[in-house]
């Protein structure tokens, strides 16, 4: 076994497998640049490394795979000139890119809190397993972000309009609902994780089959008894057209969306449809990486983002100072500056 430490991200190889273990136990093993790099580095080691047949991402202790991105520090260099948010979403993106392009096989145990960068660490495994205790989310709109890391690659490719709806609400899905919408390649019981982990290490590139052995029927899902409604009132990839069906809508479920939806930020949730419609039509995922961090380094350095933050994660009083403050109030113009493709020489390019 060979081994390569630090605070954040256990790196070894561990017989056949490359082993990756998020290890932040107290942010909830959320990702900073410097994890972000050394798993890239690895990845780029082991492609050509025969003696590692696969690899595999866990987190190492605590509760929660991942909870995301080091929000914290993007707000703060946000509000600054932006450099270190920028080379976050760089180093991240040409990860996330690195993982969805990587030959061998990648297991990701989304074992807990899988939200928004650990949604960008698993969901390019070939193999993504769901337990019971996995609760996935991309809840950036709350925060006056939007759904990155190649959400708009994942989400405009769940089934009818459910990408929409969780890319607006930020509604949380169980182990059973990621199996259900393909978001999970597996479904196991989590004391069933150990002793899997166990049998890939010594394996290697039998984890399919592994996991084909140790996968259970998960439970029904709740969030796929909602699709008719889903593809019914969240049809439209205008915000103020589907705030008005929610309106117009007499049921108790439509009626808790519209809440959900007048807490979040209206640039965030427009900029999230659009980025999803052009997902759906992406040719490559590099092509969306590319998309996605122009319009995440102008979004990082925009008033709703840093608010968003402040209101949500620095003082908690949940009240969030949107601006603009309604949907009407974002033009399409904004929009367009937003997505605008940014110079050659600052765009962003795989590693």
């Amino acid at each position: 076994m060979t081994d390569q430490a630090n605070d954040d991200v256990l790196i070894s190889v561990e017989g056949k497998v490359g082993r990756i273990r998020l290890n932040r136990p107290k942010a909830i093993h959320a990702l900073n640049t410097g994890m972000c790099r050394a798993i890239l580095d690895a990845l780029t080691a082991w492609r050509s490394d025969m003696s590692v047949e696969a690899v595999m991402i866990d987190h190492a202790e605590g509760r929660g795979f991942c909870a995301g991105g080091d929000i914290r520090m993007l707000a703060t260099s946000g509000a600054d000139d932006g450099a270190a948010a920028r080379e976050f979403f760089r180093v991240e993106y040409q990860m996330n890119h690195a993982l969805f392009t990587f030959a061998k096989p990648i297991v990701a145990f989304m074992d807990g809190i899988t939200m928004g960068g650990g949604v960008g660490i698993s969901q390019p495994a070939r193999m993504c397993v769901a337990t019971e205790n996995t609760r996935f989310a991309m809840p950036e709109t709350g925060i006056g972000l939007f759904p990155d890391v190649g959400g708009g690659w994942y989400l405009s490719r769940l089934p009818g309009r459910m990408g929409q709806y969780l890319a607006l609400t930020g509604a949380r899905l169980d182990g059973a609902d990621c199996y259900a919408l393909g978001l999970a390649s597996h479904y196991l019981i989590s004391d069933q994780i150990a002793g899997a982990k166990e049998r890939i290490v010594g394996e290697g590139g039998e984890a399919p089959a592994i996991l084909d052995e140790l996968h259970v029927a998960p439970p029904a899902s709740a969030v796929t008894r909602q699709q008719a409604q889903i593809d019914r009132l969240f049809a439209s990839d205008t915000l103020e057209e589907i705030l008005a069906a929610l309106e117009a809508d007499s049921g108790e479920w439509a009626s808790e969306q519209l809440a959900i939806l007048r807490t979040k930020s209206p640039q965030s949730m427009k900029v999230s449809l659009k980025l999803l419609l052009d997902g759906a039509t992406m040719p490559t995922l590099e092509d969306e990486m590319r998309q996605e961090f122009a319009v995440a380094t102008r979004v990082v350095q925009r008033h709703d983002f840093i608010e968003g933050v402040r209101a949500l994660i620095i003082d908690k009083d949940n009240h969030p100072r949107w601006d603009p403050a309604t949907p009407e109030g974002v033009s399409d113009h904004l929009i367009d500056q937003i997505f605008a493709p940014l110079p050659e020489a600052e765009a962003w390019t795989p590693a």
